[in-house]
């Protein structure tokens, strides 16, 4: 049975899109539409820095790119750890070195994902972060 976007139904969700490509940013509109989740886009790191600094924001899963404009976002990723450990952060880039998946693994990034990132494997990942109650195992 393939997983169906419609079944993700996450209206309490809010995630967070950094991207500087506006392409990737309508791919990623485009794709989590239908899920009813909250969406936050920033284009650079100094906006979504800005953004995280008040504490009362609600922060569900984050998707960063690695290269963005004014902070990267390895840095972004360091300060967004310091008041938030607990929310998942995917790192979709076009970065292949070894050298930045240890940087931000280091960071505290919970997926380093290659992009093209396919519909399914953010279906997916949406699933495991955002849905971990219905995807937890039967204890007998």
């Amino acid at each position: 049975m393939s997983l169906n976007i419609n079944d993700l139904q996450l209206a309490d969700k809010n995630i967070v899109i950094v991207e500087d490509d506006l392409p990737s940013i309508r791919y990623y509109e485009t794709l989590l539409g239908s899920t009813k989740a909250k969406i936050k886009i920033f284009h650079n790191g100094k906006e979504f820095v800005d953004y995280i600094s008040n504490q009362s924001v609600k922060v569900d899963l984050v998707i960063m790119d690695f290269l963005i404009p004014l902070i990267n976002g390895i840095e972004c990723l360091r300060i967004f750890r310091k008041g938030k450990k607990n929310v998942p952060v995917l790192m979709l880039t076009a970065y292949s070195s070894e050298q930045s998946k240890t940087e931000a693994y280091l960071a505290g990034c919970n997926e380093y994902i290659l992009k093209p990132v396919y519909p399914e494997n953010i279906f997916a990942l949406l699933e495991k972060y955002l849905k971990q109650e219905i995807a937890a195992p039967l204890i007998d």
